[in-house]
This record gives C-alpha cells, structure tokens and sequence, in this order.
C-alpha cells in the first residue's frame, strides 16, 4: 500500500513540474542553448545561471518523504525514485539546472564491488583493495550493467525541457580511495601507501576507474544530459606534483569519455574539495569548467587558471545558516567576481549542508537571478 501511495504521489508531483518547468523553459526548448551551458562555455549569457551541488537531498521536506524506507542504493537505482528527487529541487528553487540524483559509487556497484552506501557514514567496501589479486574483482563497466541510468536519463530529460540536465561521476583518485579505504578517510594513508609504494598498481587501479566512470558519464551524455561534472572529492589531499603523476592522467581519461560521441558535445566541469592548488592542473586534465570551493576567491582561482576556463562556484555552504545581510553580500561579490570570469556558473564551494533551510536557498537563486541580469 505504501509503494502505491508513492508512486501515485510521485506521478502528480511530476506532472506539477512537468506543466511549470515547460512554462519556464518553452521559448528555449533545446537545452543546449540554456544560460548555463552557454556560461560554462564562456558565452554571452543575460544573467549568472546558478544550481547547487546537493541540491536535491535531505534539506528538502519532500526529499525525505519519498525516500521514507527506501535504501540509497535502492533509491539511485530506481528510475521512478531518480526522476523524482532529480526534479525536486527545479520546482522548489527555479535553478537553472538539475543534477542527476546518483552517488559516485553507484558504478562500483553496478560493476559487482560489494558496497553498501551507510546513513551517517557514507559509502563502505565489505572487501577494500590492497592487492594486485583485488583488481581482478573489479571488471570494466559496460552500458547494459547501468541500463536503469539510461532510463533515468531519458525520464528526467523528457520532464525538464529546455532546462539542462547535469550528469555526474566520481573521479579515479576518490573512487581509489573509498576501495583502498574501504570507506571514508580523513588521512587517506592507505591510499596513499598503495599510491607511493606500488605506482603499477596504482596506476592500474586507476587505469580500470576511469574507464569505469567514464562509461558512467558517456552513458549519461548518450542518454541527454547537457553538461557533466567529475567529482574528485578527496583530491585535495595531494601536492600538485602527485597531482599530475598520479591523478590527472586518469581524471583526463574519464573526461574524455564523453569527447567521441556522435553529434552530441557536452561542456565538462570538475570539481575537487581542498583544491586552491590543483586548479590549473584541473582544467588540464580536460575540463571546460573548473570548480572552485569556498577557501580559494574566484579572482584567485581566475589568476590560477589563467582566465582559460569558466568557473563554478562558490558560496560557502555554512553561510546559508548566517542572517540575511551578510548572507547576500556575499553573494554580492561571488557575482561580481563571476563577471570577470571568461564564464560563471553561481553555486556553492561545496554541497548543501542537510539542515539548510530550503526557503534560504530559494532566496539565493533569486538575488543571483536579479543581481546579475544584464
């Protein structure tokens, strides 16, 4: 009885965004021409398009609704459940993109490693990888161990009309890090005892992640996303110059995953927690947009660069808890900053915090949207 009310909830809530999301977007059907891949190109755009990474999670009341007894895992494989969350947070806030719901793991598990996603942990490996033996568990991902992804994509699309889906996936060195760790790390000192006492093992680990999540986001690209994002979470962790031994050639594999596909041309963001370093580097390893968290200033990050790339980013996730005015003046100048940017694309420095309170978030999107109207 439950999983009927469910999907019977479901069903009206995504005719409701169907009926406002193509009011909103029935002049610019075609969402490769939105603000925000247009941004992420470095175009002209008439105003900053702004989405926020996490967007769609437990800060929502409906989030939490409709995941009510249902497994992260279960949730992200679930094309109902996907297309739902996925579009929840494009009704309430009015971003100008959705995010694939997903988790970086989810490839993992669809390649066979025994994996469970833990509330109030995070992703764990029942069985982590030390050994030469361990990379034999861990095949090459195809598009039929995913067919669900495909499906999802096509649902979500299908609903969004001219508003650009944003397609995700972890990058090789975090993913190498949750195997090695089995879980999540603060130091990362297995991983990086693997990394520095066996680099052909590393290398080889890496080498089979990222065609793992490269296979992901071609899938999601041939499906309909517009853009995708290669998430290197833990990244951070490393010097520049391990940085471009160990990491960037496989970030740059898993980028150029989506290059080749037949009349289909998606801008590639990437993004890193801890990065102020590495942001050059970054935008080397492929990338059209580069990230940015809330420790480095988008002047800074453009000086990086070399103004080689747009940016995204980057408004403390913390100051959403703050009053309103200092709140919006600091949004105030991650636009400012935005403008001088090649291209800009406002979100946070990192994701949305679960006990933020959506009404603050919907206010954000607003300032932005009027602040920066050209």
């Amino acid at each position: 009885m439950r999983r009927h009310t469910l999907d019977a909830r479901m069903t009206a809530s995504r005719q409701g965004a169907r009926e406002r999301i193509h009011d909103v977007t029935e002049v610019n059907a075609d969402p490769r021409n939105s603000v925000l891949i247009k941004a992420a190109r470095g175009e002209e755009v008439p105003y900053t398009p702004v989405w926020f990474m996490r967007q769609a999670g437990r800060s929502l009341p409906e989030y939490r609704k409709v995941r009510e007894g249902v497994g992260m895992l279960e949730s992200c494989r679930r094309p109902d459940l996907v297309t739902e969350i996925t579009l929840q947070p494009v009704r309430r806030h009015d971003v100008d993109a959705a995010i694939f719901f997903s988790d970086i793991v989810v490839p993992l598990a669809a390649a066979g490693v025994d994996l469970d996603i833990v509330a109030g942990v995070g992703p764990v490996v029942a069985q982590p990888f030390r050994t030469r033996a361990d990379l034999e568990r861990l095949p090459e991902l195809t598009p039929d161990m995913v067919t669900d992804i495909t499906e999802s994509v096509q649902l979500i699309t299908a609903e969004l009309g001219g508003t650009p889906l944003i397609g995700f996936a972890g990058a090789p060195f975090t993913l190498a890090s949750y195997l090695i760790e089995g879980g999540p790390s603060k130091n990362h000192e297995n991983t990086k005892a693997l990394m520095y006492g066996d680099p052909q093992l590393w290398n080889d680990l890496c080498a089979r992640l990222a065609q793992i999540s490269g296979a992901f986001l071609r899938v999601q690209a041939a499906a309909g996303a517009s853009a995708i994002q290669l998430f290197d979470s833990w990244v951070g962790n490393l010097p520049l110059d391990d940085y471009l031994r160990f990491v960037q050639p496989h970030s740059r594999t898993a980028l150029a995953a989506v290059d080749d596909l037949p009349g289909i041309d998606v801008p590639k963001i990437h993004f890193g927690v801890g990065t102020g370093e590495l942001l050059g580097a970054m935008g080397e390893a492929g990338a059209d947009v580069v990230g940015v968290d809330f420790r480095v200033s988008l002047d800074a990050a453009r000086e990086r660069t070399g103004n080689q790339y747009a940016l995204q980013g980057n408004l403390d996730p913390a100051l959403l808890f703050a009053p309103w005015e200092p709140l919006a003046a600091r949004v105030d100048e991650i636009v400012a900053a935005g403008r001088r940017a090649k291209g800009h694309i406002f979100n946070l420095g990192h994701g949305v915090l679960p006990s933020t309170d959506p009404d603050v978030v919907t206010r954000v999107v607003e300032r932005v949207h009027s602040l920066s109207a050209r």
